[in-house]
Order: C-alpha cells, then sequence, then structure tokens
C-alpha cells in the first residue's frame, strides 16, 4: 500500500490547483459515479451477494437504487446549490452585498460500514464531490469483496487525482487518523466513533458520525394488526437484521403481543416460507465473529424464543426470531443487536413506554404503529430520535429530500440530498462593503458619546432583533 502521507499529499495539492471547484468538474465527476452504478451493476450484485448472500431485490434498491437517487438529484440541483445564499440586511448595510457562499472544506476522509458497503461510501461521496472537495475513501474491510471492488472500480470511473481509495484493516484505519483531513465522515459503532473523535481533536479536524443505538418501535391503540406484522418484519429482517435503523426492540402491551405475534407469523411464512433457511430472499451474518456475537446474545437471554431461533454456523445463518418475557436488564436491551434477533417488552401505558425511550440514549430513528393519530403525535412530540418514521420503518431515510442522522450517542451531522452537499461545505460568511452611507458608518468611529450610539442602534435594529457590525 502506497503511504498514506504521499497519498493524502497528493490529494491536497490537486485540491490546491482548484481542479474541483468549477461546476463542469463537480458534474463530469459525479456522472462518472453514475456510470459506475451503472455498468457495473452485475459485478455489484455479485459482491454483495459474496458479502452478505444479499438477494438482488434487497441489494438493488438499498446499495444500487439509493445511490443513483441522490446521484441524480445533486446532478439536477448542484447548479442552484452553488450559488450565493443572500441574507437579510438593515440599514447600515443596506448598500452591501451580504451573501453565504458555500466553500468545500479541501481533503476529506469517508470511513464506510460493512452493513451497507456501498451505499455508506458512495452516497457520502456524492456530497463530497458535490462541495467540491478532494476524498479518501476507505472501506470496511470486513466486507472484503465490496471493499476490493470499489478499489478497482474508483480509479476507472473518477480522477484519480482527487478520489482514492485505501483499503486495510483496523490498524491501518488508525495509522490513517494520525494525519490531518480537513473533514472526516464515519459510518460504524460508538466504540469506534470515540477513537475517531480523539484523533480528529489533535488536528480539530470537524467529524460527522452516523451511528446506531437501539431503535424503538412503540405499537399502541388501534392498529390494522396484518399490515402492521407485514411492515414490522419487512423493516427488521431486512438485510439479516444488520441495518442502523432496524426496528432493535418493541414496546406494546401484552394485549397488543397477542394479537401481534400470530401476525408476525403469518408474514414471515408469506415472506419466506415454512423454512426461511432455504429461501433466497434471506440474508447471512457477515462474518463467524458477528455469527458467534449474535448466538451468545441470544444464548444468555432470559427471555423466551416464541419465534424462529434456529441456526447454522456453517451458513451464518440465524432465523428471524422474536422473543417474549424480555425484562429492560436483559442482555439482549443492553447493546445494539444488529442482526435478526426481536425482543418484545410489554408496557401497560403509551406513558411508560414513552419514559422508557427517554430513559435511554437518543436513538437513530424511532418508530410509531398505531390507527389513533394522537398516539402517533404524542410519541413524536415527546420523544428526541435521529429520525421518525409512524406505521413503518426504514422507509424515512430513502428521500433525498430528509436529513438522515442522528442526535447524541446515535451521531453527529446529517447527511442525504443537499444536506451531504452541506455536510461538506464551510458556509463562508461574506460581506462585500460599498463606500456609500458612510455617514452611518461614520456611527461607529471614536470619539464616542450616547447620541452616537443611539444613532447606531437605531441603523442596526430590525424588528427589535439587535444586529452588530463592528
Amino acid at each position: 500500500m502506497e503511504c498514506q502521507g504521499e497519498v493524502i499529499a497528493g490529494l491536497r495539492a490537486a485540491f490546491h490547483t482548484g481542479v474541483t471547484i468549477p461546476l463542469e468538474f463537480r458534474l463530469t465527476e459525479l456522472k462518472g459515479l453514475l456510470a459506475l452504478m451503472e455498468e457495473n451493476e452485475a459485478q455489484i450484485l455479485d459482491a454483495l451477494h459474496r458479502d452478505l448472500r444479499k438477494p438482488k431485490f434487497e441489494a438493488a434498491i438499498s446499495e444500487i437504487e439509493i445511490v443513483r437517487n441522490d446521484i441524480c438529484f445533486a446532478i439536477n440541483n448542484l447548479k442552484t446549490w452553488m450559488l450565493p445564499e443572500y441574507v437579510g440586511t438593515n440599514l447600515a448595510t443596506k448598500f452591501d452585498d451580504c451573501f453565504i457562499q458555500r466553500q468545500p472544506f479541501g481533503v476529506v476522509l469517508i470511513i464506510g460500514a460493512w452493513n451497507y458497503p456501498l451505499q455508506l461510501i458512495l452516497l457520502p461521496l456524492v456530497g463530497a464531490i458535490a462541495a467540491g472537495n478532494c476524498a479518501l475513501l476507505k472501506p470496511s474491510e470486513i466486507s472484503q469483496a465490496t471493499e476490493a471492488l470499489l478499489a478497482e472500480l474508483i480509479p476507472k470511473y473518477l480522477s484519480k487525482e482527487c478520489y482514492v481509495v485505501t483499503c486495510g484493516g483496523a490498524e491501518d484505519t488508525r495509522r490513517l487518523l494520525e494525519n490531518r483531513f480537513d473533514h472526516i465522515f464515519y459510518t460504524g459503532s460508538q466504540a469506534v466513533a470515540r477513537k475517531i473523535l480523539l484523533a480528529a481533536a489533535v488536528h480539530l479536524t470537524p467529524v460527522t458520525l452516523e451511528l446506531g443505538g437501539k431503535t424503538p418501535c412503540l405499537i399502541y391503540g388501534r392498529i390494522d394488526m396484518k399490515t402492521a406484522a407485514k411492515r414490522l418484519v419487512w423493516a427488521k429482517y431486512f438485510n439479516a437484521g444488520q441495518s442502523c435503523v432496524a426496528p432493535d426492540y418493541i414496546l406494546c402491551t401484552k394485549e397488543t403481543q397477542d394479537a401481534l405475534l400470530p401476525a408476525i407469523r403469518e408474514a414471515l411464512e408469506a415472506f419466506y416460507g415454512p423454512d426461511p433457511q432455504k429461501c433466497p430472499d434471506v440474508g447471512r451474518i457477515v462474518t463467524d465473529k458477528h455469527w458467534n456475537h449474535l448466538m451468545d446474545l441470544l444464548g444468555k437471554s432470559k427471555g423466551n424464543v416464541t419465534i424462529g431461533g434456529e441456526s447454522t454456523q456453517e451458513e451464518k445463518y440465524i432465523a428471524p426470531t422474536v422473543l417474549v418475557d424480555v425484562d429492560e436488564t436483559d442482555i439482549l436491551m443492553q447493546e445494539e443487536i444488529f442482526g435478526p434477533i426481536l425482543p418484545i417488552l410489554t408496557v401497560e401505558t403509551l406513558e411508560e413506554a414513552i419514559t422508557f425511550v427517554n430513559a435511554r440514549e437518543k436513538p437513530l430513528a424511532l418508530y410509531v404503529f398505531s390507527d389513533e393519530p394522537q398516539v402517533v403525535t404524542t410519541v413524536l412530540e415527546s420523544t428526541n430520535s435521529g429520525g421518525f418514521c409512524a406505521n413503518d420503518g426504514i422507509l424515512h431515510m430513502t428521500l433525498p429530500t430528509l436529513p438522515f442522522g442522528g442526535v447524541g450517542a446515535s451521531g453527529m451531522g446529517c447527511y442525504h440530498g443537499r444536506y451531504t452537499f452541506e455536510t461538506f461545505s464551510h458556509k463562508r460568511a461574506c460581506l462585500l462593503r460599498s463606500w456609500g452611507l458612510e455617514r452611518i458608518g461614520a456611527l461607529r468611529y471614536p470619539p464616542y458619546s450616547d447620541t452616537r450610539l443611539s444613532w447606531l442602534r437605531w441603523a442596526t435594529t430590525t424588528k427589535k432583533s439587535s444586529c452588530s457590525i463592528m
């Protein structure tokens, strides 16, 4: 592997030439990325299948289409995004040009995750390119087939001087973080995020963290149980539960649980047949290490397995599993599960469920299922989470017009669509001063007096809100 310092220095030299700044360059690179997606779909699907045995359908919508849509959204809107954003003025700045200019940070580092190994590298890259940055990409070494494919394809479709893929393990990443970047974008675990923040602090590097957490799903009140079960099962077991926005646990009343369980069984059989292990639409756990961890959690849980539970280590297979009688102190409630295991906890009231959620770290997503609008509104207004979705799961993150990101322990910063462009842009405050109204401007000069102060306050006040011109 080429010396990391030399690679970063090369990217910085390329950035300082100004090559990434023009609209035409950014559009050319975005179109190159789009061509990469469209001309190599078969290879991408094969790599994702080898890494996670992703079904073609799931891989296409969650790895390929979501990236393609984001690229097209950026291409269609980039010219507008790059325009100066003019802001309001007061009397003292009436003849001045006051605006916000979006500037690229420079050389950014994007570290991806293994569960969506293409999407979680390329979606941030779309915004980094759109904002005019150079980028060093670090795919996850756990999803080896996709990592190798990205390293092969990126240089064929994007500028080799401005966009580079680096491969390697945890130690390589640690050394990489010793270098100075202008922005770091990381998707992954909270444990690694803490190490990244410490490394970034040395250089005062801004950081975007897309993490996870225990995403709650509250089911309460009147509901179309069959439809709710289908949507819940799809969201939970998509990608074998290895999604940061998968429902991590359910909170519902005992009566709701009794009605929900047969509906979940029915949905699972309709989706995956009587033997999910033989179904081509059921993915696999990414590595033996991750499989062993999930099985350890399942084995130590004091909850009762009421659906699923079957597993095969050789295939890294775990059946879609549901547990009941799970206590809040259970091992399954101590960390994000990140697999096809769904515990159900019972509560007596909606208020109890909300209190349970609010007593824990703010999740990346929060779901509520109910036919009663007041239930949805109460949960929406009484909780805090990165994203919120009622009567479905995951779909909120598929829209490029909505920001995607966490809050608190589930992350900082957001992206998707224009929000990725903004994440990789410095918002530069610009004031181009005219030579007019000097009589008002001169009020700030010494010798100071109460009269001048009164006039200056009047000239710089708009609707009782002051704005300093100093």
